[in-house]
């Protein structure tokens, strides 16, 4: 919801942003006021942990795309030309620190004196994880994750989730702060390929996060693989469902003697579809 704020001589919307590691966000603002030149202060406060919080990248520009101060060279006061005394549209641009941790934020105040009369406005925005999507090799998902999981309490705790969906194959998503390091988790896991350029959101995942029957998308007739317990790696045809108990039983196609055995839906795979 964006927040309007109009004071004597400056005008802007000062929404909370939400900015991903190494990601910016940006505010515009407007000088007013019958004058040829503003001053401005810029204050920055970083948090909840003052002491340790990363600073963010900081910098203001014209609607020329002309840069006209920036935070690296430690000064915080810039003035500002205003020709022919009309209104000035300014930018102020903050970059997410690569090592901020999720709930970091900055609060940026820009005080501004224009020949005299002065007027203040406050920008915040806080640091939030990434969602990636990491392919894998077919059917490895599970190994990957697994082993992705096994570096989640090593070094740097910025590795928050890891999803492998029962029915998405090849790909795996992984949540975190630092992009960056999350790349360079996987890069010696074996059957993990690459992320996928950009990232994903909740709302595109949530409907992996609903629990689904075992069963779902089975029928009578159709061709299965046990995937685990004494008849791994068998054929087999699907004679019943059981929807409540999420079981199936199955006849081993290759068996001498048709004998049904009874198996739980997640221990088989879908290799063959009844026409």
């Amino acid at each position: 919801m964006s927040n309007q704020y109009s004071g004597s001589c400056i005008t802007g919307v000062n929404d909370v942003k939400d900015a991903r590691a190494g990601e910016t966000v940006s505010w515009q603002l407007t000088v007013t006021g019958n004058v040829t030149k503003a001053k401005l202060s810029i204050t920055e406060e970083t948090g909840p942990e003052v002491e340790t919080a990363p600073p963010w990248a900081l910098a203001m520009t014209e609607s020329t795309g002309n840069e006209i101060w920036n935070s690296y060279g430690g000064k915080y006061e810039v003035t500002v030309d205003i020709p022919g005394k009309r209104d000035k549209e300014l930018t102020l641009v903050a970059e997410c620190p690569k090592g901020a941790r999720y709930g970091d934020f900055v609060k940026v105040t820009v005080d501004v004196d224009c020949d005299g009369m002065k007027d203040s406005i406050v920008f915040e925005a806080s640091a939030k994880q990434s969602i990636l999507i990491l392919k894998t090799q077919m059917d490895q998902e599970r190994s990957v994750a697994d082993s992705l999981a096994a570096k989640a309490n090593i070094g740097e705790k910025d590795l928050y989730a890891i999803l492998a969906p029962a029915g998405l194959r090849g790909y795996v998503f992984v949540e975190g702060m630092n992009t960056d390091r999350l790349r360079e988790r996987t890069r010696d896991i074996r059957r993990a390929y690459s992320f996928i350029p950009g990232e994903t959101s909740m709302s595109e995942i949530d409907h992996y996060l609903t629990p689904v029957s075992a069963v779902v998308g089975m029928s009578e007739g159709d061709i299965v693989e046990l995937v685990e317990g004494p008849f791994k790696g068998e054929k087999a045809r699907v004679q019943h469902i059981d929807e409540s108990k999420e079981e199936i039983t199955v006849e081993l196609i290759e068996a001498m003697v048709p004998i049904p055995v009874t198996v739980k839906g997640d221990s088989v795979r879908v290799i063959d579809k009844e026409r």
